[in-house]
This record gives C-alpha cells, structure tokens and sequence, in this order.
C-alpha cells in the first residue's frame, strides 16, 4: 500500500511539472531585447560565462540577448540595477558567488539579496587558480607560504574588488596558511592580471577561464587551484588542501537570477531555456575550453544553496576581518 501510494505521488508531481512547464511556454516572453547585466568588468570570468550563454539563448528564443557591464561597488551596482528594473525577465543578471557575500560586506544597499531576487541556476563551476609571475621564483604553494611568513605583510594579493568570491578565496588561503598579506583590490580580473603579471602584485586567486591561455604560455605559473577539487582543465595541478594549506577550498560559481516579482511563468520558462543550453553539444564545448564545470540546479535548489552560503560566508567575513562598506 505505501509503495502504491508513492507511486501516485510521484506521478502528481511530474504532471504538476509538466503543466507548469507547459504554462511557461506559452507565457509571451520575451518580446523585446533582453539586457543580460553583468555587475564586472568585460573580460571577467563572469563576463565570458554570460556571452556564452547569452549567444545560445538568443539563438533558442529569437530575441537579442545583449550583455551590459555595470562593475563596481562589488558587484552591488549590477544587482541594485536589476532589482529596480521591471520585473518582466527582459532584464537579468548573470553574477559569481560574489552574489553571496556582498549582504555581509555590503549592508546598506537599496536592495535586499534574498528577498528582491531569486535565482535561476548556477551556470558553472569555475575554479580559481592561485597564480604568480615565474619572475618572483616561488615554484610551490609552500615557497609562497615561507616566503609570506619570513616578511609579515611584505607581500600583497590581488581581487576583483572588496567582497568579491576572489577575495573570499584569497582571504581563506590566508587565513589556513597563517600569513600575514595585504589585500590589493580592483576592478575586475583583467586589471588584476595585468598587475600580477608586471610583478607589482603577487599572487592572485584567478577564475581558471580567464587564465589557462597565460598558463599555457608560461606568463604566469599556476600554483594550486583554490576549490575543493582539481580542475579539470588543469587535473595536474593540485588544491591549496593538497598542497598543504587546511581550510582554503573555496567554490567560485557563476549563476544567473531575476527580479523576485517576475512572473513565474517566466522564471520557469527561463530555467528550462537556460539548462537547454548548457546542456547543448556545442555550449558544453565551448565551456570545457573555458575550464567551466556543471553545476545546474533546480529553481528552489538554487534558491536555498544560496540562503545557505549567505550564512556560511558571513562567518568568514567576521573571520578574515573584511570591512563592511
């Protein structure tokens, strides 16, 4: 009898599924151009998630899908111009696990994370790899450690900007190293690099799609990717916990989400567009080349990973003493 009874509650929820996903795709959306808000530089690793996708839904849904970079303020300016769009999902926002940090180190903002928006998917997991000129001739996480400790905040680190996930992975590897750097914050990935590549900032935590091609040419040496596992673009290269550093995992993703008052027909309709394309052949390619990893969710699975991290990295904001803005 229980047996027969799971059965008929398994089968109510595939035609609630199937009659929610038939509502939303006959839900007249979009009509119009859709703005793809990306709140980082052009060139970030969340820039490239976002065109990537961008191209495929456009190409599914007939619509122009165009990214507009709004950087600064840690990504708050992006996610406040989102929040006050209409909310009719001809306005998006694509973001990184910044997203999570922000209602800690950013507390006044004219919005409110968990309640003025609601997440789509994460798009991608995308490892970041902790990286140094070859020209300050530290070979291993280790040399970089010892060298950091002989000379107690001689040494700095670069971020995307105060409260990023970049600085989150920085301030981890610091914090289980037991070293003493400086934090050098900037606009995004690019100006970052830049810096670290000239020898005027030393290491950086970089999104790995923003950085295989230095690596490849030896500009820039990969020391140890700072998630919880090895990334597959670069499986010979190990994690900060590998290497020796306890507690530096940090999980960089990239994910998209809406104003909380668009319809949700629309936000149903999105979701399925959006796993339609990261399940397409030639997405899945064009992603393993960037170094970009699954992670799709469900809607209300995205929506509590996100509650979950919000906590989870309040807590580290307290431990690695990030000033709130």
């Amino acid at each position: 009898m229980r047996r027969s009874w799971m059965w008929v509650v398994a089968i109510a929820a595939c035609i609630a599924h199937g009659e929610a996903l038939a509502q939303a795709q006959s839900q007249p959306w979009p009509t119009k151009r859709v703005t793809v808000i990306v709140p980082f530089t052009a060139g970030s690793a969340t820039d490239i998630m976002a065109r990537t996708v961008a191209q495929r839904l456009s190409e599914q849904l007939g619509q122009p899908f165009v990214v507009e970079n709004r950087p600064g303020a840690g990504g708050t300016i992006g996610v406040a111009a989102v929040a006050r769009a209409e909310p009719d999902g001809h306005t998006i926002l694509v973001h990184s696990s910044s997203y999570t940090i922000t209602p800690t180190t950013y507390p006044n903002t004219p919005y409110d994370t968990l309640r003025d928006l609601t997440g789509i998917t994460p798009l991608a997991l995308i490892p970041n790899v902790l990286v140094i000129s070859p020209d300050k001739g530290h070979k291993t996480v280790q040399d970089l450690v010892k060298a950091a400790k002989a000379k107690p905040g001689a040494m700095n680190y670069a971020s995307a900007g105060v409260g990023t996930a970049t600085q989150l992975n920085g301030e981890r590897f610091r914090l289980g190293a037991g070293i003493q750097v400086v934090h050098v914050p900037f606009k995004g990935t690019p100006e970052a690099l830049t810096e670290v590549i000239a020898g005027r900032v030393d290491y950086y935590f970089c999104p790995v799609n923003a950085v295989l091609q230095l690596v490849a040419e030896k500009k820039l040496l990969g020391l140890a990717v700072g998630s919880t596992k090895r990334s597959m673009a670069l499986p010979n290269v190990a994690t900060t916990v590998e290497a020796g550093v306890p507690n530096s995992d940090y999980n960089f993703w990239v994910g998209m989400a809406v104003s909380s008052k668009t319809p949700r027909a629309i936000v149903t309709r999105l979701h399925a567009e959006t796993a339609k394309a990261l399940e397409n052949k030639e997405t899945r390619a064009s992603m393993a080349k960037l170094g970009a990893e699954p992670m799709l969710m469900q809607l209300a699975e995205f929506d509590s990973y996100i509650r979950n991290e919000v906590k989870v990295n309040a807590v580290l904001v307290k431990a690695a003493g990030i000033k709130t803005q």
